[in-house]
């Protein structure tokens, strides 16, 4: 029994250290170029299946690291980790262009210290990301001379999280996770000009800009279920998230075109890995679902972050308002015991999914409205293929925007093991 404990345990630490060597973007949106990039609200795959309902609602047979007080459903040993990948049409109202990106999303497991009382879990999430393509052909003003700009990103924020689940009362869990908050972003901007014939007028420059995390922070939950009669529940929960100033260095330069990002070149320093902070807002999410148990379960919920007091490493002056979220979910298990049957088994899902994004420009919010499906394939008696998919459109092309139409694919697994706490009769 103890060996096979740790080889479990030495796997998913393998799979943990993996994430943190090659854990890859998740955006390719155009809009991750402002702030800290685009942000991730929406949890594990089995989440995103019912329009990112994790706060409110969770099963003893995926983690859930959305709302940390939902963890003591998790009466047995828990293993997930999923890829995402992206795929978007962009369109400026002239041109379009098709963009992708992907890669392995999240590693979490969790571990019931005292079944169905305390829980404890580890894993590796994206925070933000940044991954962006930007070409922009414009003239200079009184001059015949046309400045190109070709701006890139990418990078991001990923957490490493150990959290906690009790039951304190009848019915009410809570709920608390700390962070550990690390990587970097980096931006360039490369600009030459070029006059009427296309030569090119004066030196190429570019400005180059690293951005470093690493600091911690927290976030709380709370979960209460009501019995409403034989099999029926309904289900309250809350989150709060604090990262608040968030510490790290901040290196940016301007010099010619690959001579920015070194030290020793010429050019004009204007950070070098100085200390610095960003300030990122508080995040509020509540929900409420109601599940009849092992056959469906519907739920409403909602996220509040004000992304008016957010303040950058460099103090830009980027415009950015209040970011909502509002996911409405369902599931369904057309029939659980069937065990020769693994479509009835199966747990399939839907949902829909609006969020106003914190970018604002031209006067204008930014919106997202994504309908989401999923499905839970039984791959033995406790383990699961999860996958997950939204079809969603973002922005506008009014007011010299740009609107993306994408397609979000999730794919991923729950590993479960009952046997942690199973003594050995035989040797």
């Amino acid at each position: 029994m103890l060996s096979k404990i740790k080889l479990q345990l030495l796997g998913v630490l393998c799979t943990l250290f993996l994430f943190s060597e090659v854990s890859a973007q998740t955006s390719s949106s155009t809009y991750s170029a402002l702030g800290l990039g685009e942000f991730n609200y929406s949890g594990s795959a089995t989440n995103q299946g019912m329009g990112g309902l994790g706060i409110s609602y969770g099963t003893g047979w995926s983690v859930n690291f959305v709302n940390p007080a939902l963890s003591t459903r998790n009466t047995i040993f828990n293993f997930e980790a999923a890829m995402n990948y992206k795929k978007l049409n962009v369109n400026n109202g002239s041109e379009t262009s098709d963009v992708d990106g992907g890669g392995l999303s999240y590693v979490a497991f969790s571990l019931p210290v005292k079944s169905g009382k305390t829980t404890l879990g580890l894993g590796l999430n994206q925070i933000s990301s940044v991954n962006y393509r930007l070409l922009i052909n414009s003239q200079v003003n009184n001059a015949t001379i046309n400045a190109n700009n070709f701006i890139r990103g990418d990078g991001g924020i990923s957490e490493a999280y150990l959290s906690t689940g009790f039951v304190v009362a009848k019915n009410l869990s809570l709920g608390i996770q700390g962070s550990y908050l690390f990587g970097s972003s980096v931006r360039t901007n490369q600009l030459t000009l070029t006059d009427t014939s296309g030569v090119d007028v004066g030196i190429p420059s570019e400005y180059y800009e690293r951005l470093t995390v690493s600091d911690v922070g927290f976030k709380l939950g709370a979960h209460y279920m009501v019995p409403l009669g034989e099999k029926k529940n309904l289900h309250i929960g809350a989150i709060y998230e604090n990262l608040g100033d968030v510490n790290g260095k901040a290196f940016a330069k301007l010099a010619s075109i690959g001579q920015a990002n070194d030290l020793d070149t010429d050019g004009d320093l204007i950070a070098n890995d100085e200390p610095r902070s960003v300030y990122i807002p508080n995040r509020y999410g509540f929900g409420f679902s109601f599940e009849k148990v092992n056959k469906y379960a519907v739920g409403l919920e909602g996220q509040y972050q004000d992304f008016n007091q957010y303040r950058s490493f460099l103090d830009d002056p980027t415009q950015l308002k209040e970011a909502i979220k509002i996911g409405l979910g369902f599931q369904i298990v057309p029939d659980y015991l069937a065990i020769d049957n693994s479509l009835k088994r199966t747990t399939y899902r839907f949902g829909l999914e609006f969020q106003q994004t914190p970018y604002y420009l031209n006067n204008t919010n930014i919106n997202d409205l994504g309908i989401n499906f999923g499905a839970s394939i039984p791959l033995n008696q406790l383990s699961l293929l999860n996958l997950a998919m939204k079809v969603g459109q973002r922005g506008t092309t009014n007011n010299g925007l740009i609107r993306e139409n994408y397609i979000n694919f999730t794919l991923g697994f729950s590993l479960n093991d009952n046997s942690w706490f199973y003594k050995r009769v035989f040797e």
